[in-house]
């Protein structure tokens, strides 16, 4: 599936080279279906709309729903509310940080790792991948991303997100 980020022309250049690697990791990673990263406040910041490919399955054409049922929205809320209940529960048993939460289900895998900045990204995966080499990835994804999403670059995605809606 290719990721259908909102477009990049008049973004700063660390804006799109967060929505390069968020490209890149969806179409060069095996399994994964969809990818959205989240504010700490729980925001949407980038995804990779799976609700575009709803779309274009519904319109006849190839590639057919790959993500969630329902918008990036959806993927958004489900990491945010994870991100915070895996967060209280660490702070419950004296587990400090969260670094990564895996949810395995019947028909695919949740991933959910910590930015630095207390953002979060998370990864809806086909249930026959390769879930060491998508936490790799992801990990990748946030060496590369964590030092750059400051207060300024996080509005700046946030508008891009609203203005794409």
């Amino acid at each position: 599936m290719k990721a259908q980020a909102p477009t990049a022309y008049g973004l700063s250049s660390q804006a799109r080279n967060l929505h390069w690697l968020l490209t890149n990791l969806v179409d060069e990673v095996p399994g994964i279906r969809s990818v959205a990263v989240v504010s700490s406040d729980g925001l949407l910041l980038l995804s990779s709309d799976p609700g575009l490919a709803a779309a274009a399955f519904q319109a006849g054409e190839p590639g057919g729903p790959t993500g969630p049922r329902g918008s990036s929205a959806d993927l958004a809320t489900i990491v945010s509310g994870l991100g915070s209940l895996t967060t209280g529960a660490a702070q419950l048993m004296d587990g400090g940080t969260v670094k990564q939460t895996m949810v395995a289900m019947e028909e695919g895998s949740l991933f959910v790792m910590s930015i630095s900045d207390g953002s979060l990204l998370g990864v809806h995966a086909a249930p026959d991948c390769d879930m060491s080499v998508i936490a790799y990835h992801m990990a990748l994804f946030v060496g590369r991303a964590g030092h750059v999403l400051t207060p300024e670059l996080r509005s700046e995605l946030r508008k891009s997100m609203e203005s794409a809606q």
